[in-house]
């Protein structure tokens, strides 16, 4: 009764901050329940407004056996949310005139592509953005474009799991550009007509990891930079994002989490060759200084890139009379590389062996969830976290 009795008396004097608190605990509440009922390793969130976050915690462990807790600092590979860096740098490079989005990526490839199926067909940027490029991730192939470490303690079982899906870390070609060579030119020792579908460009959808990843690679060529040295330029370095980086260093594997299969059998670290498609390396708190911009970005008030071009970025691409087969818009359109969802969010998720992510954002609201295993279905994540940041937005 006396909790109760105060309780209303801080209500009555502090009503905002009473309510507010209860928000963030009744949140905290149902994270942990959804840790437990997952019987998740560990994950981290961060729920911001459109001057930073509000909302930042870690639950469970980035690392069972040494009991390492998972925090908003702790770093992971983020799976396919790396694309949306590949739409900024794509929108930048367009800033610098390297290209549009309506050129023909043969006008700027040092090699030629061709789909045999259809060889007079154009191939554009915009297709590449919108995976409907007719290059395809050849599931006899793509899996071995995962670089896994030895391990000597690895489970034998989860070995197994790994050879049965391709994980053989057994390719030669493991440059960004020796390998879209070798998977895309006739002479190439990875090239097949399997590696394309039989239809034209901007008629059919099929995710194409590699065509995000040939994306990233127009602008190596067209920049003379390195991928990751030009996202440091203009994106990470601008954005304060000192935790993000494309590959697996000394300096972020102190901080990085354990991808586990379950919570009994982990994966061993691993690289990515067509890192740009999945590799990025960063920490919940670092993403949310990503989202922070797009949020500012969806106001009018970017930092990295001009008004046209998030304009462009964020714009739904497809209508009911141009939507390509293989993909519907019951739920979401595609904007460059970005998913334009129907309920007003914008966003991306990813996934990899050992790896989940979700990002999401409106012009009030943005969401970051990162946990350091694969989950099939994120519904009910999903649901808890925009629930709540609406109402921690509003407060």
């Amino acid at each position: 009764m006396r909790f109760l009795k105060i309780l209303s008396l801080l209500m009555v004097l502090f009503p905002g901050v009473v309510i507010a608190q209860t928000t963030v605990d009744s949140l905290t509440y149902h994270l942990n329940e959804y840790l437990h009922k997952k019987d998740l390793p560990g994950f981290a969130v961060v729920i911001l407004n459109n001057k930073g976050p509000i909302y930042q915690k870690g639950f469970g462990y980035a690392d069972i056996k040494n009991q390492k807790t998972f925090t908003p600092k702790t770093i992971q590979n983020i799976g396919s949310v790396s694309k949306t860096v590949v739409a900024v740098a794509l929108m930048k490079a367009i800033e610098l005139n390297y290209f549009t989005l309506e050129t023909d990526i043969n006008e700027i490839l040092p090699f030629k592509v061709v789909n045999p199926y259809c060889p007079n067909q154009v191939i554009r940027v915009k297709d590449l953005t919108t995976h409907t490029s007719g290059i395809i991730d050849n599931e006899d192939m793509f899996n071995r474009t995962y670089r896994f470490w030895k391990s000597s303690d690895l489970d034998p079982i989860l070995g197994q799991f790994m050879k049965a899906h391709g994980y053989t870390s057994d390719l030669e070609d493991t440059t960004l550009q020796t390998f879209l060579k070798s998977y895309l030119i006739p002479t190439g020792k990875l090239y097949s007509a399997k590696n394309f579908y039989d239809s034209e460009p901007g008629k059919r959808a099929s995710y194409s990891n590699v065509g995000s990843a040939l994306a990233a690679y127009l602008i190596e060529v067209k920049s003379g930079m390195s991928f990751p040295a030009f996202t440091e330029k203009y994106v990470f370095g601008p954005l304060k994002m000192h935790h993000s980086d494309w590959y697996l260093t000394r300096r972020n594997l102190k901080q990085h989490s354990v991808p586990y299969f379950s919570k009994q059998m982990a994966f061993p670290y691993y690289t990515l060759t067509t890192y740009p498609d999945g590799g990025l390396r960063t920490s919940a708190l670092d993403l949310s200084k990503y989202l922070l911009e797009m949020i500012r970005g969806l106001n009018g008030n970017s930092k990295i890139l001009t008004k046209e071009s998030v304009k462009t970025m964020f714009k739904p691409v497809f209508t009911a009379a141009t939507v390509p087969a293989n993909m519907n818009l019951q739920t979401r359109n595609k904007g460059v590389f970005w998913n334009i969802y129907n309920d007003g969010y914008i966003g991306h998720d990813g996934d990899d062996p050992g790896v989940t992510t979700n990002i999401l954002f409106n012009d009030h609201v943005g969401i970051v969830f990162l946990t350091n295993i694969y989950l099939k279905d994120r519904t009910d994540i999903l649901k808890i976290l925009k629930k709540y940041g609406e109402r921690l937005v509003k407060k």
